[in-house]
């Protein structure tokens, strides 16, 4: 047994003795073993490889119930989100753990939910993607030419062999003949999931550098039997991956996915598209060389699939066990957040913050448990904003936070509301389903603030009043023009009842204390600041102590702004008494 082997059996075996000692008290029945899986450490193809088949297989696993979770070497997250909800009360408690030693065990813990292996091709890196979705409609692994060999001692079949496929002949492009081929055989055939659509980095970096952040995932996309891709969302330049494609090629298959899962859906319903555009292809990072900057390619990204009913839940790497927290226990949430009576209204600046950007997956799993568990938690009033559609991968998660909220911490939608997207581009005709869509997530998540909605331009009269149906107490946008059509923010305004103002953006990133209160400075100086003036501040994956410093630090910067810090349904009470003629 070589070392990566030994540390990846006693991170198993510790799993499991610390979760059988928490199971042996009390009488109740004993529930069924939780299978666990120690996957492999990053850096190689043949890591990527072993992700992207066990995540596949756990996909299948797990998709009528929670049976297989895997754990990382050198992530800890799986390993807290387990020991989280096996503690006493919690929908796990009493769960044994039983290690599964290697892929001959998992193939036979999968037993007839499989029925069979695709094997992709890495000279076209696509089909990994091609794969992932074909595995997910035909109950399959996903396997590379490298592991194909242990098929035949596994008595596993070959259904379908990706392996010289795809060429060119159709469209110049392999990776575009591919994803047509996929379109036409699975999504345009009705075989494909219409809720679900997959952003996913395909094989062209990630295998050789044996980066496992979007193979780790795939459990979630196999489940829901969906449709997986990595496109570019630009026409004016090439892909870095595919630079003797037809300019524009990319874009054109792109809108051919939106256009055909949008015929399948027949209007009756949304689809969120999971994942993040992959930066070093599509955007100036390294190694291509482009004129779009990330941000402007998230946007374009938004810009392009809202027609189409559809919305992100961008970043997703990194996400483990999708497939199997979905399962997870689920009823309506509710908020119990401190009540205190309105003050007067004053001639002042007032102040609230946004705990902002856990709008996706990876935040949410990741990122925001290392600035919830923060000891400034509690200490001043924030809105967390956390898109409510993410209740539909991490359930669990989600009732986490809202259990452990302070009387200060209130939860609002992100961006834009349940799901990214570009209110203004969505039809006419498809408003009414946006609404549904909608007011049945924050219904049940007990929220009525669309905080961060994210737009090309100031929401129209007819987005306004969507709005109002489900976040009737408060509608705050930013607006960032990259069409040059003319874009520009809404005037402060009271819509029928519901509050219309600025997120203000200046302190979006996540920076040191000083650094956000200078931006924070600036901002209020660039606006007057007026009196009564109102300011809703939008901070990036910070914690709630540096919030507290940043807010300190703009005293001692701006000490001629003399300013309150409110919890927002304050801010909007006030700003609702201030403009409302």
């Amino acid at each position: 047994m070589n070392p990566t082997q030994r540390r990846r059996w006693g991170l198993a075996l510790v799993a499991a003795c610390v979760v059988a000692l928490m199971a042996r008290a009390g009488d109740s029945p004993v529930p069924p073993p939780l299978h666990t899986y120690v996957l492999p450490a990053a850096g190689t193809p043949a890591a990527y490889d072993e992700a992207v088949t066990v995540s596949a297989l756990q996909g299948l696993i797990n998709r009528t119930a929670p049976e297989l979770y895997l754990f990382a070497p050198s992530d800890p997250r799986p390993a807290f989100w387990l020991n989280v909800f096996h503690q006493t009360g919690r929908w796990l408690e009493g769960r044994s753990l039983q290690p599964v030693a290697g892929l001959d065990a998992l193939v036979r813990l999968a037993a007839d939910r499989l029925k069979g292996a695709v094997i992709w091709d890495p000279a076209v890196p696509a089909t990994v993607n091609v794969a992932t979705t074909a595995a997910g409609v035909l109950d399959l692994m996903v396997v590379s030419p490298d592991q194909s060999a242990h098929l035949a001692a596994w008595g596993v079949p070959v259904v379908l062999d990706l392996r010289g496929k795809f060429t060119g002949a159709e469209t110049g492009s392999a990776k575009n003949d591919a994803y047509r081929w996929a379109l036409r055989e699975f999504l345009a055939t009705g075989r494909c999931s219409t809720r679900w659509m997959f952003l996913y980095h395909d094989a062209f970096f990630a295998r050789a550098q044996g980066h496992l952040a979007y193979a780790v995932n795939r459990d979630w996309a196999v489940r829901n039997r969906a449709f997986v891709f990595d496109l570019s969302p630009w026409a004016d330049e090439k892909p870095e991956d595919d630079p003797d494609q037809r300019l524009g090629l990319d874009q054109e298959t792109y809108r051919l996915i939106l256009e055909e899962n949008l015929r399948q859906t027949r209007g009756e319903h949304m689809t969120e598209l999971a994942g993040f555009f992959d930066f070093q292809k599509y955007s100036n990072v390294a190694p291509h060389r482009s004129r779009h900057e990330p941000v402007p390619t998230e946007w374009q990204t938004v810009w392009m699939i809202s027609p189409y009913n559809a919305y992100q839940n961008t970043v997703t790497s990194d996400c483990y066990n999708q497939s199997f927290h979905s399962h997870a226990p689920r009823a309506p949430l509710r908020q119990h957040p401190a009540t205190p009576a309105v003050p007067p209204l004053e001639n002042k600046v007032y102040v609230s913050i946004l705990m902002a950007d856990y709008d996706s997956g990876t935040p949410l799993y990741d990122f925001l448990p290392k600035n919830w568990l923060n000891h400034g938690r509690g200490e001043l009033p924030l809105a967390w904003g956390v898109n409510p559609n993410l209740r539909d991968t991490y359930p669990d998660i989600v009732e986490y936070f809202y259990a452990a909220a302070t009387p200060i911490d209130l939860f609002v939608s992100d961006a834009s509301a349940a799901g990214y997207m570009n209110p203004n581009r969505i039809k006419p005709e498809y408003l009414p389903l946006f609404v549904r869509h909608n007011q049945r997530y924050f219904r049940e998540q007990d929220q009525s603030i669309a905080a961060m909605v994210l737009d090309w331009d100031q929401p129209t009269p007819a987005v306004k009043d969507a709005f109002r149906e489900f976040a009737p107490d408060g509608f705050a946008t930013i607006v960032m023009d990259l069409h040059d059509s003319g874009g520009k923010l809404p005037d402060p305004q009271v819509w029928k009842g519901m509050p219309v103002l600025e997120l203000v953006n200046n302190a979006g990133a996540p920076d040191p204390p000083a650094l956000i209160a200078s931006h924070m400075a600036e901002a209020l100086r660039q606006r007057g600041p007026q009196k009564p003036g109102f300011y809703f501040f939008r901070l990036v994956w910070i914690s709630p102590r540096d919030a507290v410093a940043a807010l300190d630090e703009l005293r001692k910067q701006a000490p001629d702004i003399d300013f309150t810090v409110v919890d927002l349904p304050t801010l909007l009470a006030l700003f609702k008494q201030a403009h409302t003629p």
